[in-house]
């Protein structure tokens, strides 16, 4: 009997046979290539596949390249993107070069026949801090220029005692005074970083006078986007100010003009926190004035700059005297040349963990840009290396599935977990699922009343359910320090939703790494997570979330 070989001529062939071929196809297919005649009672069949690799051309690793160069990783090498696709998977040592056109998993997750795939971006650090902020740098509040008093309260009430690298720029810049533009990485302690300076400019300056001394004309004020935040924040900043005795005040929206102006009486207010929503009707009814700002914090500033929020907050800022210069009056309470009669200017600071490009054009309208400090660290727009990162392609019809799944995976000693949904709809629907299969959650979205969801998610933070589901309503700023998963059901529809989603978990002071899950089921998705993989793999910034604040943008003419 013959031997047949599937695309193998002459002697130069038996070059291409690689050492992974049994012995004994070697043997037969080097006599066969020389002319050789087999036995007539041996018969070796050559499967399919093998006679597919003979015929492709030798891979890197055959012709004795090296894996450095092609990124792939070899068995039990660490791994920075994990795919079931072993050649696809990227090794934790390699980043593809800035101008290099990576091989993506997602390539093809356009097609339907795509669903089922996956990739993991692993977990290449272990705690959530960033990078250090340099060789030298201060290890306590005091070295950063905060008075004792201020400092004090940190230990004492939020049991922290050293600034993480965030507040380590954000603080000496702002005690400066000036306008500040920060972005952070999210649950990198932004909070702490506006706050202290602003209860030290406030114990500086001199106090109101008696006939302004009631609310109508607070010294500070933190627009915030959500009630949800207002919330947060002032329960972090009335920890530090009792102690201070400095006055806070939260005006949230859902409430009448009755309750606002009954809450802005109540007494002095030093720190003001408040919704945009709110804060503009009580402009508008003169029930409010800014005209004694000493400082103005813009939080989340880039929800701020939503559809939504955009004409509330320029007039906000409009309302507000900015401050065009510093004033070491104020910062130096022993100056000679300290005027004690009140100067209302105020200083501009915008926080946020991803810092658009339209928000250097509205401040433009109402500030000099060019007198900006631009706060920002190398991993701003980065996905967040400490948190493993999964992708899953699959059909609309097989999420539910797929959510329930893992939610009974969960161990007991496991975190909470949030659930997002695009659509207030979506978060209905799915909460009458999960009903139906006996597990308790807490829903939460903007159809509901402003009351009832500050009560929810002070519900989930105090662990009353571990599951909550959720619109992007809680995707902004929320301190989570308890969630372990989160779970993107649908998928988000920008960049930055995706990066406040995934901020959720693996925040400075969990007890969780953290892990995100994301549904992807839709062809628009699919462009989303291939800039995300892109991103992955190259370590570099997720794209079209690059700032530039280094001049003031031409005003236009008057005609």
């Amino acid at each position: 009997m013959a031997l047949w070989l599937w695309g193998i001529h002459g002697s130069a062939a038996a070059a291409r046979f690689p050492s992974w071929l049994p012995p004994a196809v070697r043997g037969w297919t080097l006599r066969q290539a020389s002319g050789a005649s087999p036995p007539d009672d041996r018969v070796v069949r050559i499967p399919h596949a093998w006679k597919l690799r003979l015929e492709r051309p030798a891979s890197k690793r055959e012709r004795g390249g090296s894996p450095e160069r092609d990124g792939s990783a070899s068995f039990g090498e660490k791994l920075l993107l994990r795919t079931r696709r072993r050649e696809l998977s990227q090794a934790a040592r390699h980043t593809v070069g800035r101008l290099e056109r990576p091989r993506l998993v997602s390539d093809g997750w356009k097609h339907r026949l795509s669903r089922g795939d996956y990739f993991q971006l692993e977990r290449t650090r272990k705690e959530p801090i960033p990078e250090p902020a340099g060789g030298e740098a201060p290890s306590t509040f005091l070295e950063l220029g905060l008075e004792p008093r201020v400092a004090a309260p940190l230990q004492e009430v939020l049991g922290v005692s050293r600034p993480t690298p965030v507040q380590q720029r954000t603080i000496p810049a702002l005690l400066k005074g000036g306008h500040a533009l920060c972005g952070a990485e999210t649950g990198s302690g932004k909070t702490l970083a506006y706050l202290l300076p602003l209860f030290q400019r406030l114990l500086q300056a001199p106090k109101l006078p008696e006939k302004d001394a009631y609310a109508t004309s607070p010294r500070s004020l933190v627009v915030v986007p959500s009630r949800e935040l207002a919330g947060q924040v002032r329960r972090v900043a009335a920890s530090l100010a009792g102690p201070l005795d400095l006055q806070v005040k939260e005006v949230g929206g859902g409430r009448g003009t009755a309750v606002l102006r009954r809450r802005i009486r109540e007494g002095p207010t030093d720190l003001l926190i408040a919704t945009p929503g709110a804060l503009s009707k009580v402009l508008k009814r003169k029930m409010l004035s800014l005209e004694k700002l000493l400082f103005l914090v813009l939080d989340e500033a880039d929800t701020l700059l939503d559809a939504s929020f955009i004409d509330l907050v320029k007039d906000i800022v409009q309302h507000a005297f900015l401050k065009d210069a510093v004033q070491q009056a104020f910062l130096d309470p022993h100056s000679e040349d300290r005027d004690e009669a009140w100067d209302p200017k105020a200083q501009l600071v915008a926080m946020g963990a991803t810092i658009p490009k339209g928000l250097s054009q509205m401040l433009s309208e109402s500030a000099d840009l060019s007198s900006f400090t631009v706060l920002t660290g190398s991993s701003l727009h980065c996905l967040q290396p400490h948190v493993e990162q999964r992708f899953i392609r699959l059909k609309g019809c097989d999420k539910v599935a797929e959510l329930l799944q893992l939610l009974k995976e969960r161990g007991p000693s496991s975190g909470a977990v949030i659930i997002f949904c695009n659509r207030a709809s979506t978060v209905n629907w799915l909460s009458y699922i999960l009903e139906d299969h006996k597990i308790k959650h807490l829903r939460l979205q903007g159809e509901i009343a402003a009351d009832t969801r500050a009560g929810i998610f002070n519900a989930f933070r105090r662990g009353e359910s571990d599951i909550l589901l959720c619109t992007d309503i809680a995707s902004r700023g929320l301190d989570t320090i308890h969630v372990e998963l989160i779970v993107n059901y649908d998928f988000p529809l920008t960049l930055p939703d995706y990066l406040h989603r995934v901020g959720r978990v693996g925040r400075i002071g969990s007890k969780f790494p953290g892990t995100a899950v994301s549904f992807v089921t839709h062809k628009w998705d699919v462009d989303l997570v291939r800039k995300i993989e892109t991103a992955a793999r190259k370590r570099s910034p997720l794209p079209g979330l690059d700032i530039v604040v280094k001049e003031s943008l031409p005003k236009k003419k008057k005609f």
